[in-house]
């Protein structure tokens, strides 16, 4: 599955990697829609905002079906049959969709056979691997593998941040394949488009970062699998998933399947806070070696006001050991010799926020 990705490319490098031809073969970029809605960023989780390629056709009425939209829209399809105002009370996880029951479902069947077909564009996606006998989830940054220009570097090569930073010169984004809909509000206002990414079973490159714990069913409810984004790869399949006039829902639905053409490598576990949004979410690990990492604004701030503002005891007439010179409060990830455990709430709250770098990505609801 897919619930965690990064797309933090400025709009017009976004737009630039997204060139393609149109039916009479001329070179075009694709059009942003709505583009103050874009935000970039390193982490991005369901409900927050994500760029989708469509075709214009949907949002022009005598548009040529070929050429394409960039468009911001709600990761989390909210279903046209929904009836409430408040979006939270959508009982139903539509952040994922399944490949294999597609056509079972009528909030993901209906926009299908509507044509309502989308391409979702990312830097790339993440997923956690399970350690063995342990709890502990080491968080992977999975991209396609990218072509080594004059201007760029290999990513395999990379041996510094700075160098790290020269990858993004002419990065090709993930393309995802997703469908979406337009859901109107019961009490009047815009619509809301708002998408969910298909996904199948996963790749032979993928089955050891992407296992899972597999919990028994029975023969009627079929076997459990992995899974993964259902990946586009290549401007063909791209041209034909988009191309909604031209190309059936059962031809498209022929584009959908695993592919090995994937590259990964691990990464720091500030992504398993979905708030944590810095360029250290999806470096690759080895940089990150001797590199303090910093703490979000918010936990910056906490830290800092139980450093000055919470309750002090009377220091005991004993002597004290020389103290280290690193900054008690300088990042919540900072691992420090253990020391007798304080009591108090202001204490607990302390040690609670230093255990950011340990926790998991919140629970997933079931799927459709």
């Amino acid at each position: 599955m897919c619930g965690r990705t990064s797309c933090h490319l400025p709009m017009e490098v976004l737009a630039r990697a997204c060139a393609y031809r149109d039916r009479q073969g001329r070179q075009r970029l694709p059009e942003w829609r709505d583009p103050d809605r874009y935000c970039p960023s390193y982490n991005k989780s369901p409900r927050s905002n994500s760029p989708v390629l469509l075709s214009r056709l949907h949002l022009e009425k005598d548009a040529d079906s070929s050429e394409r939209i960039i468009a911001p829209m709600r990761w989390g399809l909210v279903p046209y049959w929904f009836k409430e105002a408040d979006l939270s009370k959508l009982q139903i996880n539509t952040s994922n969709c399944r490949s294999d029951t597609i056509m079972e479902k009528r909030s993901f069947k209906v926009p299908l056979v509507k044509g309502k077909r989308c391409v979702v564009l990312a830097d790339g996606f993440y997923e956690w691997q399970r350690r063995q006998a342990t709890n502990h989830r080491q968080p992977y940054f999975i991209y396609f593998p990218q072509i080594k220009t004059e201007k760029s570097e290999q990513v395999g090569a990379v041996a510094s941040p700075e160098d790290w930073e020269k990858v993004w010169d002419n990065w090709r984004p993930l393309t995802m394949a997703g469908i979406f809909d337009c859901w109107e509000p019961p009490e009047g206002g815009d619509c809301l488009y708002s998408y969910s990414i298909i996904t199948v079973d996963s790749c032979k490159v993928m089955t050891d970062i992407h296992n899972r714990q597999v919990t028994p069913r029975l023969p009627s409810e079929g076997s459990a699998q992995a899974l993964m984004p259902a990946i586009l790869d290549g401007e063909e399949a791209v041209s034909k998933w988009l191309d909604f006039g031209e190309v059936s829902a059962q031809e498209a639905l022929k584009l959908i399947h695993p592919t090995e053409n994937i590259a990964f490598h691990p990464v720091s576990s500030m992504v398993n806070r979905s708030w944590n949004n810095a360029p250290e979410c999806l470096l690759p690990l080895h940089l990150l070696t001797g590199k303090e990492l910093k703490a979000s604004a918010s936990s910056q701030k906490m830290l800092q006001w139980l450093a000055t503002k919470s309750p002090k005891k009377e220091e005991p007439k004993t002597p004290r050991k020389e103290e280290s010179d690193v900054p008690q409060w300088s990042s919540q990830f900072l691992q420090k010799s253990p020391q007798t455990p304080k009591r108090g709430s202001a204490c607990l709250l302390e040690r609670w926020l230093k255990r950011g770098q340990e926790e998991e990505p919140a629970a997933k609801r079931p799927h459709m």
